[in-house]
């Protein structure tokens, strides 16, 4: 594999015998000491029309309104030749191309180099369902029914304009930058989320989400991860921040309903807003939650979203008193290409998961739920993965010697995001899950031995998910200082 090595001006090009292909970038040691990192911020509303499918569950959903409107929300950062763009976007995942055409389109128009351009989902399950097999067949279903070749719940290409949409964005973000001083710390919240997965008790199954006050529940199978890593960004000159990134981990499944909604995010956003004015853009980074959520399965009564959103926002806003100023700001970001091993399946699997799509669609079908997960997988791997393997990005970005973000693709379990953590060389360490190409779940090779629903709607063969952890350590560790 070839790896390249910048720093500042100099450039050279070392070939690896390495299983993944890794790039470098950091600024020159003078920038490093002297020159604050410019940040702009943008946003920009990816809304669909009214109806839309809405994403989430594997039954169909139309969506009836907007409780609030879905956004892409973009940082860009400069320091010397160094850039790096972040983008948001309030949707339960990437459809595989969409990433990869935003940072092509934004390179061409910025220079950015294509892996320092991150590109997320956060996995509001009150999004809309604009791509994958599910998506398809409904498309098609609609079609053929309607007469006239059209499908009312899907009048726009959404994937192409939110493309468009989500570049534009970014552009915005770079054409505002303005030096910047920028504040890091961590908190924890312990009240907000739980581990879903349950061992039983007189059994060797572990249970996703088994019902709140289930007798039969011994003990979770997972840890959470309480920690909240935060930045706030203040423009040089000014006293009020003018935006924040949050890193949480816990799964955004709390609204429900048909209305388009950020879910939790959404309160957390007006929390600050309160504080630092209406013009302040939070940010937020979906932590590694594909086996968090928000049921404590003690209690009669589950957190609302507003409750969430609000209890967060509030833990944040106090503990942004508490941060701390970088004080020789480095930008530099590096990423690996990981192949990773997918499931397999079977010639007359794929036959009877066609045959199964109209009961998988339909709420109170024949099929079990995980007959309906299962054959929803087969489904996706044979339209989308038809090669029996995937090459996954991680990146990551620097902001000083003590201060990192990883970006990682998939709902990855909370086990592996605390283990990046752990490795990593930097004080300071955001995890953010569901960048770039959906590759549903990641779990651990400890809950595929363990078996329940995430791990049947995995893409990956049981063992990958850890490569994950192997290649962002790595990559961490290549950019400190």
């Amino acid at each position: 594999m070839r790896s390249r090595f910048c720093l500042g001006i100099f450039l050279s090009v070392i070939f690896l015998n390495a299983t993944w292909g890794m790039n470098f970038s950091l600024s020159t040691p003078s920038v490093m000491a002297e020159e604050m990192v410019s940040v702009g911020v943008a946003i920009a509303d990816i809304t669909p029309p009214i109806p839309f499918r809405l994403s989430g569950y594997f039954n169909e959903r139309l969506s009836t309104g907007v409780h609030d409107p879905l956004l892409v929300k973009a940082l860009v950062l400069e320091q010397g030749n160094t850039k790096v763009a972040l983008a948001v976007c309030d949707l339960i995942s990437l459809d595989g191309k969409v990433p990869e055409a935003i940072r092509k389109q934004v390179h061409e128009r910025l220079g950015i180099p294509e892996e320092a351009v991150i590109i997320t989902g956060t996995h509001t399950h009150t999004g809309p369902l604009y791509h994958g097999v599910l998506a398809d067949f409904l498309h098609q279903r609609a079609i053929q029914k309607s007469g006239d070749g059209t499908d009312t719940a899907q009048t726009v290409d959404y994937a192409e304009k939110l493309v468009s949409t989500v570049v534009e964005c970014i552009v915005q973000a770079s054409q505002q930058v303005q030096p910047s001083l920028i504040a890091v710390g961590t908190t924890e919240e312990n009240r907000l989320a739980f581990n879903r997965r349950f061992h039983m008790k007189n059994s060797d199954t572990v249970v996703f989400n088994p019902g709140v006050k289930n007798p039969q529940i011994d003990r979770p199978a997972g840890p959470i991860d309480p920690e909240v890593m935060m930045l706030l960004f203040t423009q040089a000159g000014q006293d009020k921040p003018f935006a924040s990134f949050t890193n949480f981990t816990l799964h955004l499944d709390t609204t429900g309903g048909t209305l388009y909604s950020a879910d939790y995010p959404f309160y957390l956003s007006n929390v600050l807003q309160k504080q630092y004015g209406d013009t302040f853009v939070s940010v937020f980074g979906t932590g590694t939650c594909g086996d968090i959520n928000h049921i404590d399965v003690t209690a009669d009564q589950q957190r609302s979203a507003p409750e969430i959103g609000t209890i967060l926002g509030e833990t944040v806003r106090d503990a942004h008193a508490t941060l701390t100023r970088l004080p020789r700001p480095m930008l530099g970001w590096a990423y690996y290409r990981v192949p990773v091993k997918l499931q397999t399946f079977t010639e007359k699997e794929l036959t009877a998961s066609e045959a199964m799509l109209p009961d998988v669609v339909t709420e109170g079908g024949t099929k079990t739920f995980l007959e309906r997960v299962r054959a929803t997988t087969v489904l996706d791997l044979a339209q989308n993965f038809s090669e029996g393997e995937a090459t996954l990005l991680v990146q990551t970005v620097m902001l000083d010697s003590d201060t990192a973000i990883v970006a990682i693709p998939g709902e990855v379990f909370s086990e592996i995001g605390l283990a990046i953590k752990k490795t990593s060389p930097f004080k300071y360490t955001a995890v953010v899950e569901l960048s770039g190409r959906n590759i549903s779940y990641v779990p651990t090779a400890k809950a595929f031995r363990e078996g329940s629903y995430e791990t049947v709607n995995s893409r990956i063969a049981p063992g990958e998910g850890e490569k994950l952890i192997e290649a962002a350590t790595a990559a961490l560790k290549s950019m400190k200082p």
